[in-house]
C-alpha cells in the first residue's frame, strides 16, 4: 500500500505531491472479512489545500490500487503514463469520477511543473509494461524515485534499461542529492535475469506435456503472458486466457500501444471444443485468491472448462509471503485430482520483477546520490539497504510508516512522525484498522456469540423466561444437555431471586445475565463468548 509524500517550503506551509496510491490484501487470520487494506490518509486529506499532484509509477495495485477509493479525499489531479492511466481510469469510471482526472503525460524529457517541483517519468524496466521512476526537481535539489524496478535490458514488453540515460540524468545540474530506492531484493545475492530469459524453457516444457496444459502468472506481467502464449502457439495449441483481471491488462496494454505481436487467443465456449492435447489456458489466480480462476479450477468447472487426470499446471510466479496456504491448498487439489503441478523451480518459469543486490549497487555507482532513503520493502530489507548504502559513504536512514524525514542537509534527519495506520475498505464501507470492527469480528470468530432477550413487563417482572440463542459454539456442553437450555435455567433462577435494584436498573441486569452467560458457556464448554443482552420493558401507555 505504498504512498508517499514530498514537501518543500517552509516548515508547516511545504507544498505537497503524492507518489502512488496502493493497496495491500486482507487475511483471514488478522483482517476477515475485509476487501482491502489502504493507507490511512487522514494527514493527507487534511492538508488536501496544500497538495499540487498525484503521481503514479506503475499499474500494479500495491502502487494504484486506492486511486479510486481515496481520491474524492484528495481531489487533486493525477499523472501517470499511457498504459498506467488506462488502467487508473478504469478504475475511476467504476468508481463514478470522471476519466479525465488522470492526466496521460510522456516520459523524460517531458517535464510536469506542479507547485515548486518539476516531475519526469523515466523509463525503467519491472514486471508490467511502462514502469517509471520519477525525477523530482526541487529548489533544494535532485530526487530519484525509483518506483519498482529491475535492470532489463530484453523485457520483452516495455522499455529496456538504459544505463546511458541513467549515468546522463545523474551527470545534470548538480546531480542526484536524494535516491529513493526499491528495496525487495537486496537479501538476493544472484545476478538478476532477463524475462527473455524464460521463452526458450517454457516453450520446451509446454511443448512436452501431454494433456491440456493450464499456466497462472500475475495479471499485469504483460510479458510473460506474451511469452506463454507464444510458447503455446509454438507447440501447436490454441490458447484461452481466463481470468477478468487479465483480459483487462491485455486489452489496456495493446490500447496504449505497449503490447504488440500478442499471438491471437480464443474464449472459453471455443475452448471447449478442443482437444485437450492442443489446448493452453493461461489464468488468473498465482497467489492462490479463492475467486479467481485457478482456485476455482482447483474446485471443478470454471467456464465449462476443468482440469483432468494427464493435465498439467505450471505456476510462473513467485509466491509472495503469506500466500503460500491458498497457493498450497490449490496445489494439493489438482493433485488429488491426478494433475501434474509444476512450480516455477528456482527460477527456470519465472524471473523477479525487483532489483537484485548488484542491481541495487549498480545504480548507485551509477547515479552517485548523495543520500539514499530505502523503501518497498519490510523493515530488514530497508535496513540492508541502508547499510549496503552508507558502506559506499552514502549517508543513509531507515524512514518507517508515519515518518517525516528532512532531506534539506547533507545527511537525512527524521524531525516528525504523522500518524499513518490503516484504513479498511469492508464490503463498501471505509473503516479505521483501530475502529473495532474487525477486532470484534476476530473476538466473536474465536469465541462465538451468545444473544440473551428479555422482556419485562410494567412491574419490571420478567415476562417469561429469557431466551438465549448461540452461533458458533457447540450445541451441547459436558452434560450432554443443550447449552442455550442451561444458559436459561441458570438465568431464570437469577431472575426469580433477584433484587428489584437490579430488575430495575438496564446496566445491572445486563451485566448480571451476561457474567451468567460466559460463567456456563466456560464450565459447558470451555469457552467465554461474546454476549449480546437485549432487554425490552413494557410500558402502561
Amino acid at each position: 500500500m505504498n504512498a508517499y509524500v514530498y514537501g518543500y517550503g517552509p516548515e508547516g506551509k511545504e507544498r505537497l505531491i503524492v507518489v502512488d496510491l496502493g493497496v495491500t490484501f486482507p487475511d483471514m487470520d488478522s483482517t476477515p472479512g475485509v476487501d482491502l487494506i489502504m493507507a490511512d490518509l487522514a494527514w493527507l486529506e487534511e492538508n488536501a489545500d496544500r497538495i499540487d499532484a498525484i503521481f503514479i509509477t506503475h499499474a500494479h495495485e500495491d502502487h494504484i490500487g486506492a486511486l479510486a477509493h481515496v481520491w474524492n479525499g484528495l481531489r487533486k489531479p493525477v499523472y501517470a503514463r499511457a498504459f498506467t492511466g488506462r488502467i487508473g481510469q478504469l478504475k475511476l469510471e467504476e468508481a463514478g469520477i470522471p476519466a479525465e482526472t488522470i492526466r496521460i503525460v510522456e516520459p523524460r524529457p517531458h517535464v510536469v511543473e506542479a507547485g515548486p517541483f518539476k516531475v519526469q517519468f523515466v523509463p525503467i524496466s519491472h514486471s508490467i509494461p511502462e514502469s517509471s521512476a520519477l525525477i523530482i526537481d526541487t529548489p533544494g535539489g535532485r530526487i530519484f524515485h525509483t518506483g519498482d524496478f529491475k535492470l532489463d535490458q530484453s523485457p520483452i514488453v516495455g522499455e529496456p534499461f538504459d544505463p546511458a540515460m541513467f549515468k546522463q540524468i545523474a551527470e545534470e545540474g548538480d546531480g542526484i542529492k536524494v535516491l529513493v530506492s526499491d528495496s525487495t531484493n537486496v537479501f538476493s545475492p544472484h545476478p538478476g535475469r532477463s524475462e527473455a530469459t524464460l521463452a526458450a524453457p517454457l516453450t520446451e516444457l509446454i511443448a512436452a506435456q501431454k494433456g491440456m496444459i493450464v499456466a497462472t502468472t500475475f495479471a499485469s506481467n504483460v510479458a510473460r503472458l506474451k511469452t506463454l502464449a507464444e510458447a503455446g502457439v509454438a507447440a501447436g495449441r490454441s490458447v484461452c486466457l481466463l481470468g477478468r483481471a487479465m483480459k483487462r491488462m491485455v486489452s489496456s496494454a495493446q490500447e496504449t500501444g505497449v503490447l504488440l505481436g500478442m499471438p491471437g487467443t480464443i474464449g472459453p465456449e471455443e475452448a471447449a471444443d478442443v482437444p485437450r492435447g492442443n489446448l493452453m489456458l493461461i489464468v488468473t489466480g498465482s497467489q492462490g485468491e479463492r475467486r479467481a480462476a485457478s482456485a476455482q479450477l482447483s474446485r471443478g468447472k470454471y467456464l465449462g472448462l476443468e482440469m483432468k487426470e494427464g493435465d498439467s499446471f505450471l505456476f510462473s510466479s513467485k509466491t509472495i509471503p503469506g500466500n503460500e496456504r491458498g497457493v498450497i491448498r490449490i496445489m494439493n487439489a489438482f493433485s488429488e485430482m491426478g494433475v501434474d503441478v509444476i512450480d516455477d523451480n528456482n527460477g527456470l518459469y519465472h524471473v523477479s520483477g525487483h532489483a537484485n543486490r548488484a542491481d541495487l549497487e549498480t545504480v548507485h555507482a551509477i547515479l552517485q546520490p548523495k543520500m539514499l532513503i530505502p523503501m518497498h520493502g519490510e523493515h530488514r530489507h530497508l535496513r540492508e539497504h541502508a547499510k549496503l548504502a552508507q558502506a559506499k559513504g552514502i549517508a543513509s536512514e531507515v524512514v518507517i510508516n508515519g515518518e517525516m524525514v528532512d532531506l534539506s542537509g547533507n545527511v537525512p534527519k527524521v524531525v516528525e512522525h504523522i500518524e499513518a495506520g490503516r484504513t479498511y475498505l469492508d464490503g463498501s464501507v471505509k473503516i479505521g484498522a483501530m475502529d473495532g470492527v474487525v477486532r470484534n469480528r476476530i473476538r466473536m470468530a474465536l469465541n462465538g456469540l451468545v444473544l440473551v432477550t428479555l422482556i419485562l413487563d410494567e412491574q419490571d417482572q420478567p415476562l417469561g423466561e429469557p431466551w438465549v440463542e448461540t452461533m458458533g459454539l457447540p450445541k451441547t456442553g459436558r452434560g450432554g444437555a443443550p447449552l442455550a437450555e442451561q444458559i436459561e435455567d441458570e438465568m431464570t433462577e437469577f431472575l426469580d431471586r433477584a433484587p428489584v435494584k437490579i430488575i430495575s436498573n438496564d446496566d445491572k441486569i445486563e451485566e448480571a445475565l451476561r457474567r451468567i452467560a460466559r460463567q456456563v458457556s466456560m464450565e459447558e464448554i470451555g469457552k467465554k463468548p461474546e454476549v449480546i443482552i437485549v432487554t425490552s420493558r413494557l410500558t402502561d401507555e
